[in-house]
């Protein structure tokens, strides 16, 4: 039983490139119609109290994919955490169910709260603007198949660094990729929490924060948008003001290398304009299409399989 809760457990480039390997394995299978059922006779459990598209159902897909049955808890308010239940005794209860279980969580370390209490394997999710250890892993995996490698890129973070859980989780990953080079663009306010950039600092990796992107359009392998999370403000008049802090459009991408990518968590708000969808270098419907093979691959990761 292995728990997935952060990103720290992926820095290891050959444990990194066990996963991809079995990704890529798993998604030429799905090719040709003849993807392993591997786990026929499992139960998956995606338990998630904040909203999700992506990485609910392509957890689900991977799910039905391997052979495995699917519980689902869409949304909190109509599970018994709105009598009042906790998190902890939701989890115990859940692992009697399933054999996994994928968890959503708003508050920051929910993953490992329920991880403590549970018998099955935890898959962190997405807890609070902590930790998104599974999109961490599909980002690189997507930059990997893009680009053929992960050392020695240039990639650039825009906009919204203080509340990018994927980041968080994948800072600790860039710590083994020494000749890897960072730029972290955005507003102060936005900026990524200082105990991301000790952990680069202590690496030797090379980072800079800027506030304007277009000194570095030029330069970079991986441009890597972020929407502004109206969810983690208090204060909505600093969302307001911050939101549209950057955008990307056929402009931006006349600056940039024509072997480039532009990746995007998703959903897209208002950071990219469509018109950038009809360009080859906008992978990032390619990049959550790729997600579901590297969960698929996490889900057997999960149960030693």
């Amino acid at each position: 039983m292995q728990h997935i809760l952060n990103g720290k457990q992926f820095a290891d480039q050959k444990l990194l490139q066990k996963i991809f390997s079995r990704a890529h394995e798993l998604e030429e299978a799905d090719k040709i119609g003849k993807t392993p059922k591997l786990l026929t006779g499992k139960i998956v459990a995606t338990v998630f109290y904040e909203t999700s598209t992506r990485t609910r159902l392509s957890f689900e897909s991977a799910t039905e994919k391997l052979g495995a049955g699917v519980i689902s808890m869409a949304d909190a308010k109509t599970s018994s955490a709105v009598k009042g239940e906790s998190l902890e005794d939701t989890i115990k209860i859940i692992s009697g169910y399933a054999d996994v279980i994928i968890l959503r969580h708003p508050e920051n370390g929910a993953a490992e709260r329920a991880a403590s209490v549970s018998d099955i394997p935890v898959i962190n999710a997405g807890d609070g603007y902590n930790e998104h250890p599974t999109q961490a892993l599909l980002d690189l995996y997507c930059m990997q198949k893009e680009l053929g490698r992960i050392d020695g890129l240039k990639i650039a973070f825009l906009a919204d660094l203080r509340y990018q859980r994927n980041v968080h989780s994948l800072t600790p990953i860039f710590c083994q990729f020494p000749n890897l080079e960072l730029y972290f663009i955005g507003p102060k306010e936005l900026a990524l929490p200082q105990i991301y950039k000790d952990q680069l600092t202590s690496a030797g990796i090379k980072f800079k924060e800027l506030e304007k992107i277009d000194s570095v359009l030029g330069e970079i392998d991986v441009l890597y948008v972020a929407r502004v999370f109206k969810e983690r403000f208090q204060d909505e008049s600093e969302y307001e003001r911050l939101k549209k802090s950057f955008f990307v459009d056929k402009n931006t991408l006349a600056k940039m290398k024509k072997d480039s990518i532009v990746l995007h968590v998703m959903p897209r708000i208002y950071e990219i304009d469509r018109e950038v969808d009809k360009d080859p270098r906008a992978a990032y419907f390619r990049q959550a299409k790729g997600g579901l093979y590297v969960r698929m691959a996490l889900l057997l990761y999960a149960l030693g399989l």
